[in-house]
């Protein structure tokens, strides 16, 4: 019997999820969007004009994640090392992208019952951009789809250093240092993304062969699709089709061939 296409999907995405299996979706998958600045630079235009094209992707992906029943989508937005190594202009204007972004999509995000969160060092944003990014969330907070999560201002190490901090700050006041106990249940509880499963696949755009510290606890055992498109290029087709090629994998956590015991975290997303 044929899987039912779901509403909304265009024609390629429709061929495309009819080889897909429905029950073998992955829960939560994590992409870095990469490759702005080349499709940029091959057009002979600014970096920014590459970011600008990126929304588009970013709408298109979300959308069809959402339509076939992703729980959980989490996008490398912007990392803390872009504060250090970008040009103040071209922050700026990733900044202000995001607070365009924001508005303008939260009509999408209810449309499809997309409830939005963010990870990262928010506190260090402009106050401006977090004002519009707690806008943002409040308007989807009552929704019940899937949740979309923006890293921004985000990198893995600090995650952790954070993470350890939070154990050492409540283990002070909770019997002192004395009742220390750190295990990687514990270290899960105080990541950024304890509310979420950890991510079951992730996606590399412009065919980059690195994490670029990005989720390096929760990626311990996701499985890696890095795709030669570059961001601005990709669609929700090329997210489909990064399903197809994780679905031919056997998935081990550790385990010999045949052996399909779960040993990730189970966690469920958390409405």
């Amino acid at each position: 019997m044929q899987a039912t296409v779901p509403a909304g999907l265009d024609r390629k995405e429709a061929e495309i999820y009819l080889r897909l299996d429905p029950k073998r979706l992955p829960k939560h998958i994590a992409i870095i969007m990469d490759g702005n600045g080349r499709w940029a630079r091959r057009r002979h235009l600014p970096r920014v004009a590459g970011h600008r094209a990126g929304v588009a992707s970013v709408r298109s992906t979300v959308e069809t994640a959402a339509r076939v029943g992703i729980s959980a989508l989490t996008l490398y937005a912007f990392s803390e090392e872009n504060w250090k190594k970008r040009p103040k202009s071209e922050v700026d204007f990733l900044m202000g992208l995001l607070c365009r972004y924001l508005k303008q999509e939260v009509p999408t995000l209810n449309k499809n019952r997309i409830r939005l969160e963010y990870i990262g060092r928010q506190q260090e944003l402009p106050s401006t951009v977090r004002d519009k990014m707690e806008w943002a969330r409040q308007a989807t907070a009552h929704n019940t789809g899937m949740v979309l999560t923006l890293a921004l201002n985000y990198s893995a190490r600090s995650e952790l250093v954070d993470a350890f901090r939070s154990i050492v700050d409540m283990a002070s006041r909770n019997g002192g240092l004395d009742h220390l106990e750190i295990d990687e249940d514990s270290v899960s509880r105080h990541l950024y993304t304890r509310h979420l499963p950890d991510p079951d696949l992730v996606v590399r755009t412009s065919g980059e062969m690195r994490l670029s510290n990005f989720l390096l606890w929760q990626l311990a055992y996701a499985e890696i699709y890095v795709t030669p498109t570059l961001w601005p290029e990709f669609r929700g087709a090329h997210l489909l089709e990064g399903i197809a090629e994780y679905q031919q994998r056997e998935r081990r956590y550790g385990g010999l061939a045949g052996d399909h015991s779960d040993h990730h975290s189970s966690k469920p997303v958390r409405s």
